[in-house]
């Protein structure tokens, strides 16, 4: 990739075939004026009388600085200054005036990301992502449940992050900005010296005028500013430069970087020491409730005093577990309410609804016998509070350790995004290289084409070009790679990686967000937001599950209630001190918890985070449940030749002499003919040459330069071992040859085997002639070969595969293999993890590997068979637990299942579904370098 190439990592390889294409003008800097130009089509234009009309109207406009209307091709060309008008009030202009507007570039799409707070179940994600898509101006949301985070695509002209921060919060739930879309090349900084609010003004004007800035924002109240800028122009430093110079005299300023807090680590502390506490408050007031009512009775006579009548009927012991419980229910258990009352007011139901009903079924109607025992000297009835309380604590228990355990599903993720150090030693040089001063600064405030040094030991702080120096580079926490990789000047080093043992000088090329382990790590993210198709299951049952619960649960009561009444079962079913309505309400109660499906939605994405995760700690960037779910199908795999199956770097293996010349003579001839080559082949032999040539005693240091040369194709013939012969002639006639190749990858064969082994065949399809296609084929055991097939044919081959419902993935190494990376089910990019390949694939594979293929799809198949088992948990208990609380078992075994171990059951679902996810941390490589 080449430096200073921005838009290669960002810009997609191919556009759907039904795109528009649109001729979009950058943004031009016209002193403080930023001028922007869009191309529309505008339909009903019969004369060119309209479109002067459309013209003149479009003028007028306050911002719209030219308008041009074709009447024959129906298009217009508007430019406009966008800090005056929006593309918006453009197009409604236009229709205002009777014309129709199509083709219309959605610009300025923007994306933000939220921290959603406040879900608990599918049916809550769900929720946020239906409110998310009801706004106008929201192109697409996602909700990921165990990410607990939203990303949104709008268009900023419409709507804002404010507006949909109120939507989500009026929903019911929480919500926190945790990024904006224009967050990629943005720096926070903070102002001091700042007497009044003239000084801000003239700070804004300084930068504004700054070439290279696109958008400042103020904070008057603390004195900060966030400004936008282009990395190809400017940087954070000149911002502060700027900064600093714009003060003089009494009015000095100085700038300073502001690094905003990071909430994401203190917010889920503050979740979890939230359940905590309110399980704790809850256990300490439930404990009491528990031993008046089911301890201290079974202990004559040492609970006695509990049966004291108060008045009528009343006892001592009703009004101490009244007491006891009244906190848990209403104020510990408040946010079961505010939750109940959310879900209900957007005709939905969740895990809120149910434990709100179980609960309140079970207060109220204590409470009732209470009134009953209060005014009756005669009423017999037994109270349950002890099954309110209960139920709460074991729920927030549940939580508790859910959210604990939900913590560790991303920690692979945490760990990448916190490898980049906070520190960097810049350098100054002079003009001819000489480091002249050496300063640390925060690597935040590294700008593009600054020279850093990388000591010893120390962490490369972004990534860049080494200029001068030699080391090995521990790249494995990027790229899950195990050797030191050697680096030497135009060598390319990862931020994140560990220098180990030399001193590197290194050229910053990408900064930011544009670094490769950024992007690993936003990849990653989107990957986690994405929903698996299996996933689709889970919302489906779940849109039916609450309300077919709430129905089972009143069928259950009333079947119980009516049999008892009707004396249809003995009355000795009915244990002591309760009736029939109160059995018959327990269990109620007991399947109104029992079946809450609050760990279904946690069984697809807790697997997907930890699976993505995972991965891509050892170099396998996987986008999303939907790629998981794909490539555990993969029946056929697809491989490029040159660069996936072989180097792709050519390398000379044998040299032979054909007559009396010396291999001195013969090298040095060789040496002086190819010295100024710019060919592959003819750097291979140039470098083998000069290895024998020093490998036989002569210096190389002299190189006769050759001013009179041709070039002549080759049409060498031992293309059948996949070798291209280059002969040497001296004076007319041939003094030797040298049979260059591209080496075959050392773990090809062992790959190719083992897919093999998994029931996964593999194919050649290459663009390289048949000869060498076949002797590559034959090298590594592959035995159907496609050659000579140009980009667009090798999708055309996998499509060929896929009419025959073979699921297929393809391996290549860069843009020529995008076609048929996007035709293939799953496409792999090998070798390219912060190449442009990114947007093709949806597996990046970082490493210049073959292994990682299995990896890819042994990982795919494991996370798939966890899903399933997580399915398994999360029913298991409602499979199981319903008939149970429902009372099948209470008949011939007198088996009865109380709401508060029902409650118990249902937070173990959760729990169980959790750990069973983060035992994909301990995933094992099936296939590793050195295995035979």
């Amino acid at each position: 990739m080449e430096d200073n190439r921005k838009d290669d990592l960002k810009a997609s390889l191919l556009r759907s075939s039904d795109s528009v294409e649109v001729s979009v003008a950058l943004p031009i800097h016209n002193g403080e004026k930023k001028v922007k130009t869009i191309m529309f089509k505008i339909s009903g234009i019969k004369c060119a009388g309209f479109s002067n009309s459309i013209e003149s109207v479009l003028g007028k406009l306050n911002g719209v600085e030219n308008a041009m209307v074709s009447p024959l091709e129906g298009q217009a060309v508007v430019t406009y200054m966008e800090d005056l008008i929006t593309v918006k009030a453009i197009k409604e202009i236009v229709e205002d005036a009777g014309f129709q507007v199509g083709e219309f570039p959605e610009q300025d799409i923007a994306v933000c990301r939220l921290r959603i707070k406040g879900m608990t179940c599918t049916k809550c994600s769900e929720s946020v992502e239906h409110v998310l898509s009801m706004i106008d101006g929201v192109k697409k949301a996602l909700v990921g449940l165990a990410l607990e985070q939203a990303k949104v695509h709008f268009d900023p002209n419409v709507a804002n992050t404010a507006r949909i921060i109120e939507a989500v919060e009026d929903a019911g739930f929480g919500a926190d900005l945790l990024s904006s879309g224009s967050d990629a090349n943005k720096v926070h900084l903070k102002l001091e010296g700042i007497k009044a609010p003239e000084d801000l003004t003239v700070i804004q004007s300084s930068l504004e005028s700054l070439q290279g800035v696109n958008h400042i924002e103020m904070d008057l109240e603390i004195h900060k500013i966030t400004a936008s800028y282009d990395p190809d122009i400017t940087g954070p430093r000149s911002l502060i430069q700027c900064i600093n110079e714009a003060g003089n005299g009494p009015n000095s300023y100085h700038a300073s970087l502001y690094v905003p807090p990071r909430h994401r680590e203190a917010e889920r502390q503050h979740e979890i020491q939230m359940y905590r506490n309110k399980f704790l408050w809850s256990f300490l007031c439930s404990v009491p409730v528990f031993i008046f009512s089911m301890v201290l009775p079974m202990l004559q006579p040492y609970g006695n005093w509990l049966d004291y009548k108060v008045h009528n009927i009343l006892t001592v012991g009703m009004l101490l577990r009244w007491f006891f419980c009244t906190p848990v229910q209403f104020i510990i258990g408040q946010r079961f309410y505010v939750g109940s009352y959310h879900a209900l007011r957007r005709r939905s139901a969740n895990m809120d609804v149910l434990v709100a009903l179980g609960t309140n079924a079970a207060y109220f109607y204590s409470v009732y016998v209470m009134i009953k025992a209060l005014t009756s000297d005669t009423f017999e009835g037994q109270e349950f509070f002890e099954t309110s309380a209960m139920l709460i604590s074991f729920i927030l228990l549940g939580k508790y350790l859910e959210v604990v355990a939900k913590g560790k599903t991303s920690e692979a993720l945490a760990k990448l995004a916190e490898l980049a150090p906070d520190i960097a030693y810049l350098l100054t040089l002079d003009d001819d290289g000489n480091v002249i001063s050496e300063m640390e600064i925060s690597t935040q405030l590294l700008q593009r084409n600054d020279m850093i040094k990388i000591i010893p030991g120390g962490k490369v702080p972004v990534d860049g070009t080494v200029i001068n120096g030699q080391s090995h580079v521990n790249e494995s926490m990027v790229t899950g790679e195990a050797r030191p990789i050697a680096k030497r000047p135009g060598d390319k080093v990862i931020g994140g990686t560990v220098n180990e043992n030399g001193c590197l000088m290194v050229r910053v090329t990408h900064v930011g967000e544009e670094t490769a382990l950024s992007q690993i790590v936003q990849l990653v993210e989107a990957a986690q937001l994405n929903r698996a198709p299996v996933q689709k299951v889970a919302d489906q049952i779940s849109k039916f599950f609450v309300p077919t619960v709430v129905l089972a649960a009143f069928v259950t009561w009333l079947g119980w209630f009516i049999s008892g009444e009707a004396g249809i079962y003995p009355k000795h079913w009915i244990p002591k001190d309760m009736d029939a309505f109160e059995l018959a309400l327990q269990f109620g109660i007991s399947v109104l918890v029992v079946a809450c499906p609050c760990a279904l939605g946690l069984a697809t994405p807790t697997a997907v985070m930890v699976a993505t995760g995972k991965g891509a700690s050892q170099g396998v960037l996987i986008k999303g449940g939907n790629t998981l779910e794909k490539a555990h199908k993969v029946k056929t795999v697809v491989f490029d030749k040159t660069g996936t199956l072989t180097v792709g770097k050519p390398a000379v293996v044998s040299a032979m002499l054909f007559s009396e010349f010396s291999m001195e003579e013969f090298c040095h001839m060789t040496i002086a003919a190819e010295a100024n080559s710019e060919h592959p082949i003819a750097k291979a032999v140039l470098k083998h040459a000069k290895k024998l040539s020093s490998k036989y005693g002569s210096s190389t240091e002299h190189v006769t330069e050759v001013k009179d040369f041709e070039v002549h194709l080759g049409a060498g013939k031992t293309e059948q071992l996949a070798r291209t012969c280059v002969l040497v002639a001296i004076d007319g006639k041939v003094a030797g040859s040298f049979a260059v190749t591209d080496p075959v990858k050392p773990e090809a064969e062992r790959v190719i085997s083992f897919l093999h082994s998994m029931g996964i065949s593999s194919i050649m399809v290459t663009g390289d002639n048949w000869a060498t296609a076949t002797a590559i084929a034959r090298q590594v055991g592959i035995r159907k070969v496609f050659a000579e097939t140009d980009p667009l044919g090798k999708a055309d081959k996998i499509k060929d595969l896929q009419m025959k419902g073979i699921t297929v993935a393809m391996v290549g190494d860069g843009i020529n293999d995008s076609p048929a990376l996007v035709a293939a089910n799953v496409g792999m990019a090998i070798g390219a993890g912060t190449d442009i390949a990114i947007e093709a694939a949806d597996i990046v594979l970082v490493k210049n590997n073959l292994e990682d293929v299995i990896t890819a799809i042994h990982l795919s198949k494991k996370t798939m068979s966890r899903i399933r088992l997580n399915y398994v948990w999360a029913l298991g208990y409602n499979v199981l637990g319903m008939p149970v609380a429902a009372g099948v078992l209470f008949p011939f075994a007198g088996i009865r299942l109380p709401p508060w171990l029902a409650g118990a059951c249902m937070a173990a679902s959760s729990i169980s579904v959790v750990c069973s996810s983060l035992l994909l941390q301990s995933y094992k490589k099936p296939l590793h370098a050195g295995d035979v």
